[in-house]
């Protein structure tokens, strides 16, 4: 199901390209000087320009031809508006534009005779081309060549691309209305712009069947994306000579030797007025960029109608995955405010903070040289916010965000269905895309084989260069992953060295003595190595996108589709360590394996590892996480916002003395930034990431997923706004969900689950104080009563092979955090029973909750169906509709053909037509 008007819209399907031939499924005809009609051949190829495009274009005189690629003389540019996106004739509308500069230092013969021949091939595809000399630009030294694709060259390429197009309006009655509809007012967009098309019956366009599609204005019918869509189809395998005995084609190439400087199609207007030519930018801009409409929803049609499905289908994703974050946000708000009321309540950091059990408890000091022996209240402010979010309401956010994940990737599959039959992307196979060779790969693979599929002669590239290529690629990979270890490790040793500097700082400082109960030496380590650990983060990361983007070129992978899922695996690795492994090393390491007083464990022998704070290590991987979230998010939205724009202001102030107003339509969008072809995959990377914090460690942080809540709100309104405002029009492109970024969110929906059992379990408190206060508890009237004690251990200091501290002498015995025998037993140091049934309570918790979890999600997930009922029956009645429009539309064909045949072979022929239609209503 589409929405259109007399427009439409459609299903690209991408054709194959090889080296030797470019195919094109229909014929051109062309028109000698003599008036002669003759048909070009199917494969036309011209051994000098390799031209393996349609010959020429329809109803193009050679005058016209000539005009093309003239100045214009007979045209008064004067009177055209500088806003128009239509040629100097103010009929044929610009379809894309080209740009160069023509720079005779710089192989400029070389350039030259690519752009002639490149343009001569592109007139015989049966485009229209326009030139706009450089003394009319307004830098008075670039070239502006414009194109047109005339109806002909349309109808051709929509039947070879498979484009559907509007063949009745749709008679299916729409669903019921939801009654609760009336309060979703305010947040409603007016109905024009949420469905700027009715609703049509789609067909795959035929040049034999024009009259069958809803055809009322040839220069409308097909929509400004369908038609630079067309346009790019023809550009990038548009050949433009031979060199070093290689043919080349495609407009990527041209661009990136420089021979052209961009190539792009244009906006319909700008979009701070409307204009004559078209609104869809100006309307997109007030109704969706603007941030002040926040609260409103999307409207996903025209963004669909203006960038293409491929964008469309992003935004969807990006506001469902924001309307789901609502719920998990208020349930995480609700927790986190469970925690602030009974946080005074808290026995645990009542008895840190009480000078008669906190202010006599003597703790071993923390380091083994200039930290001295330290009472356990000065963490009582440390211990009261640690309550925050270790408390019973983490295991139920836990257990809800496990549940919650697997409801939103549900829920999506069947959105992503609905959209799929709008948008007329039911029948789009991501095979199709399979089919379509890179460029890049024809142009570096000089060996051939046939093609099993198109049976044709394709490059291909050997096994061997292959494996190398990939041990190559393997081996980056690992050396900048461990690159990150290297790095989290540097960390750790920071942390270890700064801890006894901070310690004796904040002791011998009076300035920071009011602060001392609040900013404790264990939180101004955790933070400062957070911050520390962000920059890291920042500078690997914009390092490391380079170097997998020229990896992934290096391997040559053969389809643009297996282009990006390698980019997007590669770069999700390395994001996934680089973002992640400190938050794994706070949450699953620190602390664990610490020893204990006389008998620490050392990092490299240097430094004692570290431990956590008396009241848990939670509160640290709160701080790390939020830090590091919080950070990426704010320069995230700096990088997106503020950076195109200051580089746009920038560029348009070198290269231009006037007013923006007063520059041609083609030169404002060539002043804008490229979206580029990986534009969408960082805007994808950026979320996935995000998602991974709000799921992976929501056990510690139940306010991630209401920050991530308010960024998402924020990121939506930046995007849009910079499409529209700040970036060149990207090209349409057709794709019918997320592609592989769904599996990498199932994949980390089911490593969630396994990580909060294990952050509850080993991170926080609450096993060690459950199974106090079952089995040793021995106040029924206050049970958590005596847990602080319970949980530190007892060493006696003349143990220590050196004692520390510069009060040492002072205490006989000194406390710390661990479950040991005292040094009057006889078994001295070991471990009690209590640890063992701590560990094993740990173990079992971990079991329980991840099958429950697991068990609610598989069963969720089978009862949650893909597609919605509604839908596969909407489809199955366009299916039979559009095949009996069809065959209506054959037999009546059929009829007139046969109006001067025999009775009885019309009747043979009815009859057989009538049992084709009969048959394939059945099968569908």
């Amino acid at each position: 199901m589409n929405r259109l008007a007399k427009r439409g819209s459609e299903t690209l399907i991408e054709m194959v390209a090889t080296d030797d031939d470019i195919a094109v499924l229909t014929k051109f005809k062309s028109t000698n000087p003599e008036g002669e009609e003759s048909n070009g051949p199917l494969y036309e190829t011209n051994s000098n320009a390799g031209s393996e495009l349609p010959s020429s274009s329809e109803g193009l005189s050679s005058t016209e031809t000539t005009l093309l690629i003239s100045d214009h003389q007979g045209f008064d540019k004067r009177q055209q508006s500088k806003d128009s996106i239509f040629f100097c004739d103010g009929i044929r509308r610009i379809d894309y534009v080209l740009s160069y500069i023509d720079d005779p230092k710089q192989e400029g013969d070389k350039k030259m005779e690519r752009r002639k021949e490149f343009e001569n091939n592109l007139l015989k595809a049966g485009l229209e081309l326009e030139t706009e000399d450089k003394k009319d630009s307004e830098d008075g030294k670039t070239y502006f060549i414009k194109i047109h694709a005339p109806w002909e060259v349309l109808t051709t390429y929509a039947e070879v691309l498979n484009i559907k197009m509007p063949i009745r309006e749709n008679d299916i009655p729409p669903t019921m209305e939801n009654p609760f509809e009336c309060m979703f007012g305010p947040f409603r967009l007016p109905k024009e712009v949420m469905n700027p098309e009715p609703d049509y019956f789609t067909a795959p366009f035929s040049k034999q069947r024009q009259e069958l599609f809803f055809i009322e204005d040839e220069n409308t019918f097909f929509s400004p994306s369908v038609r630079n869509r067309i346009v790019y189809y023809i550009l990038s395998r548009c050949p433009y000579g031979t060199e070093e005995g290689k043919k080349k084609f495609g407009i990527k190439r041209l661009l990136s030797n420089g021979t052209y400087t961009a190539a792009y199609p244009l906006h319909d207007c700008q979009y701070w007025k409307k204009s004559k030519c078209g609104n869809e930018r100006y309307t997109l801009y007030t109704q969706w960029a603007r941030f002040l409409n926040f609260y409103k929803e999307q409207p996903l049609d025209l963004i669909r109608r203006y960038y293409g499905e491929r964008i469309g289908i992003y935004f969807a994703w990006l506001g469902f995955y924001t309307e789901m974050l609502f719920f998990a946000a208020v349930v995480g708000l609700i927790c986190f405010i469970y925690g602030l009321i009974t946080m005074t309540g808290n026995m645990s950091s009542i008895e840190i903070c009480n000078e008669s059990i906190g202010g006599e408890i003597i703790m071993c000091p923390l380091c083994d040289k200039n930290c001295e022996y330290w009472k356990l209240n000065t963490t009582c402010e440390s211990s009261r916010y640690s309550h925050l979010f270790d408390n019973v309401a983490t295991l139920f956010f836990a257990i809800f965000m496990g549940i919650w994940v697997t409801l939103f990737l549900e829920f999506w599959k069947r959105r992503q269905a609905r959209l799929e039959y709008e948008w007329d992307l039911v029948d789009f196979e991501e095979e199709q895309q399979q089919l379509q060779l890179r460029p890049e790969y024809e142009a570096k693979c000089t060996l051939k084989k046939k093609n099993p599929v198109t049976q044709e002669m394709e490059p291909y590239l050997p096994i061997t260069s292959q494996a190398l290529r990939f041990c190559f690629s393997g081996a980056t990979v690992l050396f900048w992953i461990s690159l990150i270890i290297a790095s989290m490790i540097a960390v750790i040793v920071y942390r270890l060295s700064v801890y006894a500097a901070f310690a004796s700082l904040m002791e011998d400082t009076e300035t920071l003595q009011p602060i001392s109960s609040l900013l404790t030496p264990q939180l101004a380590t955790s933070v400062t190595a957070s911050c520390l650990n962000f920059v890291i983060i920042m500078i690997l990361n914009f390092l490391y996108e380079r170097i997998a983007v020229w990896i992934t070129d290096m391997e040559i992978p053969r389809t643009h589709l297996e282009y990006e899922n390698r980019l997007t695996m590669k770069m999700f690795l390395f994001q996934f360590v680089n973002y992640y492994s400190s938050c794994f090393y706070v949450a699953f390491f620190k602390g664990k394996f610490v020893g204990y007083p006389g008998a620490y464990t050392y990092m490299f022998n240097k430094w004692r590892n570290e431990e956590c704070d008396p009241a848990g290590c939670l509160i640290e991987l709160t701080t790390q996480l939020t830090i590091i979230m919080a950070g990426k998010q704010i320069w995230g939205n700096i990088q997106e916002a503020i950076l195109p724009w200051v580089w746009n202001w920038w560029r348009r102030r070198r290269a231009r003395t006037n007013s923006e107003k007063l520059y041609s339509r083609w030169e404002q969008d060539h002043a804008l930034q490229s979206f580029g072809a990986l534009g969408l995959f960082y805007e994808y990377l950026e979320m996935v990431i995000q998602f991974g914090f709000i799921t992976l460690f929501v056990a510690s942080f139940p306010l991630a997923p209401l920050l991530a809540l308010m960024n998402n709100i924020l990121e939506i309104r930046v995007d849009s706004w910079k499409l529209t405002t700040q970036y060149r029009r990207p090209v349409a492109a057709k794709a019918h969900s997320i592609g592989v970024w769904q599996e990498i969110l199932n994949g980390m929906a089911v490593l969630s689950v396994v990580t909060n059992a294990f952050i509850v379990a080993f991170t926080s408190d609450m096993i060690p104080r459950l199974v106090y206060y079952y089995a040793y508890s021995t106040d029924p009237n206050s049970p958590m009563s005596g847990y602080i004690n319970n949980s530190l251990s007892v060493f006696q200091t003349s143990d220590f092979p050196n004692e520390p501290g510069a009060n040492s002498g002072t205490f006989t015995t000194c406390r710390y955090r661990d479950y040991r025998y005292p040094p009057d037993h006889e078994k001295k140091y070991l471990h009690t029973m209590q640890f063992w049934h701590i560990l094993a309570a740990k173990m079992a918790f971990i079991i329980i909750m991840e099958h429950i979890v697991f068990i609610v999600k598989f069963f969720v997930a089978w009862m949650i169906p893909d597609v919605p009922a509604e839908v596969k029956a909407r489809i199955k009645r366009e299916k039979y509709l559009t095949i009996q429009i069809l065959h209506e539309y054959e037999l009546n064909k059929l009829k007139e053909n046969l109006c001067n045949r025999t009775d009885y072979q019309v009747e043979k022929e009815v009859i057989a037509t009538q049992g084709k239609r009969d048959l394939a209503q059945v099968m569908a």
